[in-house]
């Protein structure tokens, strides 16, 4: 199984933070988000990394060389990160997922490696992760039918009918991504549609019988990193086994 990590966004509403390192890079205690992130896919057993990476790509290719010299990492450059969005940088990753078992991850999550254990544990080959908390519009939420089944994935519908927020670690089978791919072949390259979230991929897949089981994992540490105020909160937030 592969990680695919996606880390070319600018992160604007990080600034200053931002302004010269990129946000995976930003620290929590003595470990940056990425590090953080490869460390805990590393002690649950993965060991081949793709990362798509755009804003001071560089910064983070030097960083994950020095840092993890004897891993296996591909880097794909996403080169008009300013003008796509993170389903642009997952279609980008096709050559190295496309058929392939993986694992997604957002590059700017915080969160207890745990996580990732629940996950790859879970007898589904097909895993959304989803933390409960009171939801606004901002959130990616889940909506699930009375069999649990999802049903809509998107920031724009009703906090009250959602179960939920997207952790942004999902895990997919071979036949998922073949399917996935498939359909980013007609988003992309047909109807244009590369500055949108990769979660209405998966919207779209829902009625051609693709889907994922959630796994709710709101009982581990997560935290969501959009602000400076959410880096100072995180600090004060996070275990101290994990700091």
């Amino acid at each position: 199984m592969k990680a695919v990590i996606l880390a070319a966004g600018v992160a604007s509403r990080l600034r200053p933070l931002t302004n010269d390192c990129p946000k995976c890079l930003l620290k929590v205690g003595n470990r940056s988000l990425l590090q953080r992130s490869m460390d805990a896919l590393k002690q649950n057993g993965l060991s081949e990394f793709v990362i798509v990476t755009g804003y001071l790509h560089e910064q983070i290719e030097e960083f994950v060389k020095a840092t993890y010299p004897d891993v296996k990492v591909t880097f794909i450059h996403n080169s008009i990160y300013d003008s796509t969005n993170n389903i642009y940088s997952l279609w980008l990753a096709r050559p190295e997922a496309d058929g392939e078992e993986i694992l997604l991850l957002d590059s700017d999550l915080l969160y207890d490696p745990a996580i990732i254990r629940r996950v790859l544990d879970a007898p589904e080959e097909n895993l959304l992760t989803l933390i409960r908390h009171e939801l606004g519009e901002e959130e990616m939420k889940v909506v699930v039918d009375a069999n649990g089944a999802i049903t809509a994935l998107n920031k724009t519908c009703n906090p009250a009918d959602a179960i939920g927020e997207s952790l942004g670690i999902e895990r997919m089978g071979r036949s998922y991504t073949k399917a996935l791919y498939e359909e980013l072949e007609v988003m992309m390259e047909k109807e244009g549609l590369s500055n949108i979230f990769y979660e209405r991929a998966f919207e779209r897949l829902l009625p051609k019988g693709h889907t994922y089981k959630v796994l709710d994992v709101t009982d581990l540490f997560s935290c969501e990193l959009d602000t400076v105020e959410d880096f100072n909160t995180a600090k004060q937030r996070i275990p101290a086994e994990l700091f």
